[in-house]
């Protein structure tokens, strides 16, 4: 095993041939070879970004607030996609950022002595769910 390893050998494949669990490959191997570093198989996955529609009453909000430097670009790159009177912008973010720009735009639903336009309500709300469905 330590030889198969040492010429690069997965612990995914050691684990089959050897009909064991990875973590008992990467225990052994671990024992076997302290001064190596066992392949970053398990760290966890960076982020992906995912594509979302924010309704253009959210996305003219948001412009006109202050924003992160990853949140202005996510919207500086978005895509404008024409929707009868008003418009989408197709924004491609980290799920992060989707929920910052998300919480950034509670105003929308009328708190802190700013009256409520239902319209910005239902955008917000309609960009919380899309948001929310992001996580499992």
């Amino acid at each position: 095993m330590r030889t198969a390893y040492l010429e690069g050998r997965s612990i995914a494949a050691l684990a089959r041939d050897h009909g064991v669990s990875r973590g008992a490959i990467r225990t052994a191997v671990a024992d076997l070879l302290p001064d190596h570093t066992v392949s970053e198989e398990d760290a966890p996955a960076p982020e992906l970004p995912v594509t979302l529609d924010m309704p253009g009453k959210v996305a003219d909000y948001l412009r006109t607030t202050e924003l992160e430097p990853a949140e202005r670009a996510a919207l500086d790159q978005g895509a404008t996609v024409r929707r009868g009177q008003g418009y989408t912008l197709r924004v491609g973010a980290v799920p992060a950022v989707h929920h910052q720009l998300l919480a950034r735009c509670q105003p929308l639903d009328g708190g802190q002595g700013l009256p409520a336009v239902p319209a910005q309500r239902k955008a917000r709300r309609e960009y919380e769910n899309r948001v929310s469905a992001l996580t499992p």
